[in-house]
C-alpha cells in the first residue's frame, strides 16, 4: 500500500489536536495486555503518555491497517513507532524503549488508542 506523505502528516495533525482536547484513550483492559504490561514494568504517568502521542512525527509513521474485528473492517488503524526513555518500575535507571501506537480516529474526532506497548518486532518505516 502507498502512503501519501502529506495526508499523513494531516493525520498526525488530527490525532494531537485530539489528544491536545482530551478527546483520547488509551486502551487498557483484558484484551490488551500488552498495554497494561507497559504500564505495570514501566513508570509511566497519563502526562507522559500525552507527552509521547503529542511528539509523534511523519517519520514514526509505519502503515495503515484493515480493522480485523467483525462489524469493523471499515476502519482504517493507522500504526507508529516511537522510541521513549522510561524508568523500569523496579530500577533505577532509564530505559530506551521502542513502543508500538496504534490509533483508531473515530469519525467524531475521538482517537482510541488500541495498541501502546513496547515493540515485540522491529517495524517499518513507511518515510524513513
Amino acid at each position: 500500500m502507498q502512503y501519501n506523505y502529506d495526508e499523513i502528516i494531516k493525520y498526525i495533525k488530527e490525532i494531537k489536536d485530539a489528544v491536545s482536547a482530551g478527546r483520547y484513550r488509551i486502551e487498557i483492559n483484558k484484551k490488551r495486555q500488552k498495554n497494561t504490561e507497559l504500564f505495570r514494568d514501566y513508570l509511566i504517568s497519563e502526562e507522559k503518555c500525552r507527552e509521547i502521542l503529542l511528539s509523534l512525527e511523519v517519520n514514526d509513521f509505519c502503515e495503515i491497517l484493515h480493522n480485523e474485528h467483525e462489524g469493523f473492517e471499515h476502519e482504517l488503524l493507522y500504526v507508529f513507532g516511537k522510541e521513549v526513555r522510561l524508568l523500569q518500575r523496579f530500577g533505577e535507571e532509564e530505559e530506551l524503549l521502542s513502543l508500538y501506537i496504534k490509533f483508531n480516529k473515530l469519525f467524531n474526532r475521538y482517537v482510541i488508542v488500541i495498541s501502546f506497548h513496547k515493540q515485540e518486532y522491529p517495524l517499518v518505516y513507511a518515510f524513513k
